[in-house]
């Protein structure tokens, strides 16, 4: 029996596929990392950098497309190499009749305006964008090692350190897009990626929204994920991340999501009791317990800053000192 499927999230809210791992074309440490050094050069200043550059449009032409990498409900994802600089990124391929039957046409525009403003070492970097009479083409960094759900079907749960190294980069991750006024609102291991270090990073911002001054309404994200003030039909705001980064470190370490229960109503009232219950087949520290206790809290307001994420005792002692040194 294979791993079961990735959770759908609530409403609409796939705008393609994922990642997955290396294909046909010739994606070799070494060819990436000479890339690397022409990313900003080409795909970064193409469209921002001399008059020339952003009179110039992308198009189909532009790439070498390899192998699928995975396969969504709106359109597919491919393996490709911009043919200039030679650099190896993934291309996402929707369908325009698609999104416009699941009337999301709205949802990808928003989710193209933000990620392709985010700029942090932990988000997946979107280079830019073009589209034909039937398809739009999404120019999306790399990442080498895939599917972080993937990973985690595989391994079954994460160890405390490597744990605390992804919380603690998705911390610094989510820190920055609050510093920009984005709220994720749908973060989960399906929707994260690993690149060519190993290093995590957030792949997809389908359910996210700028909101610089007001409180949000909408039920979005998925089930095991959502927090109380969401399934109460609440306004809510960026706390909602840090309730799933608790979530999330919970999943990481039993394998399972911490208020998964039969059926959905069941999922409802464990999330709304706050019903935190750590198995015993598990053993994991007091500290880890902790950290999970004060990010999983039912007043929005209680829960630990990201910032105090960063500074809690059990992060300190089990991430890499690479990630909470770096930006």
């Amino acid at each position: 029996m294979g791993p079961p499927p990735p959770r759908p999230s609530a409403g609409v809210t796939e705008t393609g596929s994922k990642s997955t791992s290396a294909g046909s074309l010739s994606t070799s440490a070494g060819r990436i990392a000479r890339a690397e050094a022409l990313k900003e050069v080409t795909l970064g200043a193409r469209n921002s950098g001399s008059s020339h550059d952003r009179e110039r449009q992308w198009s189909f032409e532009d790439f070498d497309i390899g192998r699928p990498l995975g396969k969504g409900k709106f359109g597919n994802v491919y393996l490709a190499r911009e043919r200039r600089s030679k650099y190896i990124v993934a291309l996402k391929v929707l369908f325009k009749t698609q999104l416009e039957t699941s009337s999301v046409e709205h949802q990808l525009r928003r989710e193209v305006e933000i990620q392709s403003h985010l700029r942090h070492p932990n988000i997946l970097r979107m280079y830019g964008y073009f589209y034909d009479e039937t398809k739009v083409f999404l120019i999306l960094e790399y990442a080498a090692k895939g599917e972080l759900y993937k990973e985690l079907q595989r391994v079954h749960h994460f160890d405390e350190r490597m744990t605390a190294t992804y919380v603690a980069s998705l911390a610094k991750a989510l820190m920055y897009c609050h510093s920009k006024h984005v709220i994720h609102r749908d973060i989960k291991p399906e929707n994260l990626l690993l690149g060519l270090n190993g290093e995590l990073k957030i792949a997809d911002f389908g359910w996210s929204v700028h909101a610089p001054h007001s409180r949000r309404k909408t039920l979005c994200g998925t089930l095991d994920y959502l927090p109380p003030e969401m399934v109460q039909g609440e306004d809510h705001d960026a706390s909602v991340d840090i309730w799933s980064l608790g979530v999330l470190c919970y999943e990481f370490l039993f394998g399972t999501p911490p208020f998964e229960a039969q059926g959905h109503t069941e999922t409802y009232k464990r999330i709304l009791r706050v019903d935190l219950k750590f198995p015993d087949y598990i053993p994991v520290s007091p500290g880890a317990r902790d950290l999970m206790r004060k990010l999983l809290r039912r007043d929005p307001k209680q829960r630990l800053p990201l910032k105090m994420v960063l500074q809690h005792p059990w992060i300190l002692g089990q991430a890499d000192d690479t990630i909470l040194k770096g930006p």
